[in-house]
């Protein structure tokens, strides 16, 4: 199954008698819910999701946006109208990295069919897509979480990947380097992992994934294929959840440190690395 979906796809899809359910998963780091935007103008049908409250857990020593409550998880997905029967395409209005994270925990929570709209709301409209400012109401699903679907990374079997295989750090290179830290308290990466921005898992001047081919070669030259053991984590578990997404257009299978540097940096006891090799 692909892992992305074009706009004129999903409007092909959506017009047939299979449609897919819309989760809108508009979100700003640091920045005010994206719920305002979402009623200003949303895919027709679109079910609002909130990041920060439905899509992870309070922030604390296991991160800025740890994994959520599996049963505050099944509640807010069971509300959007989520159900294993049919297809759930995610989307946001712009760099893909919440409707990645979206796309993620329902892959990690074992749901069949589930795709990311490519660039996302710009793309959907730059293809003659139209929006809606209508309330929807979904009928409620009956999505049952099987958690475990996808691999997922702690803070120490992140350090072990870094020796034996290939673990991505998905942040900007001036953080991995640590020469400066805007969002966490220490800066640099963990030792041995390497500098892979998600930033360029994208096309020149869109938020729309580079063709499989090109991001398999970038990966490639990262040491990252899919005869590797590879991981990625970022901040928070965000951004890297849209490099795991870029990974599976690829090819490649990923796991993800949802803990990411944010749990890494809480612990004085863990090494940190400087500088732009692995250390």
């Amino acid at each position: 199954m692909n892992a992305i979906i074009t706009a004129t796809e999903l409007a092909s899809e959506l017009a047939g008698p299979d449609a897919p359910l819309l989760l809108d998963v508009r979100y700003q780091l640091g920045g005010p819910p994206g719920r305002p935007e979402y009623e200003a103008g949303h895919l027709p049908g679109a079910v609002y999701v909130d990041l920060d409250g439905e899509l992870a857990g309070t922030p604390g020593a296991t991160g800025r946006h740890p994994l959520p409550d599996l049963a505050a998880f099944t509640t807010a997905m069971r509300a959007a109208g989520v159900n294993a029967e049919r297809p759930v395409v995610t989307y946001d209005g712009g760099q893909g990295w919440a409707a990645a994270r979206a796309w993620w925990l329902l892959r990690w929570a074992g749901h069949p069919n589930v795709r990311v709209l490519d660039g996302g709301l710009a793309a959907w409209q730059a293809s003659g897509g139209t929006t809606s400012v209508d309330k929807v109401t979904p009928k409620p699903g009956d999505f049952t979480p099987s958690p475990g679907a996808a691999p997922l990374l702690t803070a120490d079997d992140a350090a072990a990947l870094a020796r034996r295989g290939v673990l991505l750090d998905a942040r900007a290179g001036e953080r991995y380097r640590g020469e400066t830290e805007p969002i966490d308290p220490v800066a640099g990466h963990i030792p041995g992992a390497v500098s892979a921005p998600t930033t360029e898992n994208v096309a020149d001047g869109t938020t729309s994934f580079r063709p499989a081919a090109e991001l398999a070669e970038r990966f490639a030259a990262l040491g990252a294929t899919a005869d590797a053991e590879v991981g990625v984590y970022c901040g928070s578990g965000v951004s890297a959840a849209h490099q795991v997404l870029a990974l599976a257009v690829a090819g490649i299978p990923a796991a993800l440190y949802v803990g990411s540097w944010s749990e890494w940096c809480a612990d004085p006891s863990r090494p940190i690395a400087t500088g732009p090799q692995p250390g």
